[in-house]
């Protein structure tokens, strides 16, 4: 899932259409070649979901919020799209600091159930708070972590084993300008 702004864009989709006028053998479920085209779909998918938030307005950072430990596929979700679409997460990474409350934050208001006694919280590789609690880490190498192109965060909610991801990007000083002058 991806999020530039939590608005949705007229200008970004995606369609996938056979129309069978190649010709070319149907690949069914059945098929031996199913499995590598569902791959090969998901992959070009995935690469232009990633693209589209790279060009998003200002953007300087591609962002992945990985939540993992989840009790269902659902709940993972939900707290990787609002840690995705949170503002002040957002503006912390675009000025790298390593504010892992503003993460915890915005997982605890995502409507799904979490223990914030047993959430770790990661950036890049740098663990900054485990059991829901901010641990010593080396400032300069968060920072480090935060100062990139692409920018990881995860989020370990020790209570199952659901995953989800959602790719975002920061929020700039050249999103908040082009948007204010901007008129469709």
């Amino acid at each position: 899932m991806i999020t530039v702004d939590g608005d949705t864009s007229t200008n970004d989709s995606v369609f996938v259409l056979a129309s069978g006028r190649a010709g070319n053998v149907e690949i069914s479920h059945e098929g031996p070649d199913f499995s590598a085209f569902v791959a090969g779909l998901n992959q070009v998918a995935a690469d232009l979901a990633r693209m589209i938030v790279r060009d998003g307005e200002g953007a300087t950072k591609l962002v992945e919020i990985r939540v993992k430990g989840a009790s269902s596929i659902q709940d993972a979700r939900k707290i990787a799209r609002t840690i995705a679409s949170s503002n002040l997460v957002k503006t912390a990474i675009f000025g790298n600091d390593a504010n892992w409350g503003r993460v915890m934050a915005a997982a605890g208001r995502a409507g799904a159930p979490l223990d914030p006694d047993k959430v770790d919280i990661y950036l890049g590789q740098v663990k900054v708070a485990e059991a829901g609690r901010g641990v010593p880490f080396p400032e300069d190498e968060a920072r480090g972590q935060l100062d990139r192109k692409e920018v990881t965060i995860t989020v370990d909610l020790h209570m199952g084993d659901a995953i989800a991801c959602a790719w975002t990007c920061d929020l700039t000083y050249d999103y908040v300008r082009i948007n204010a002058s901007y008129r469709s």
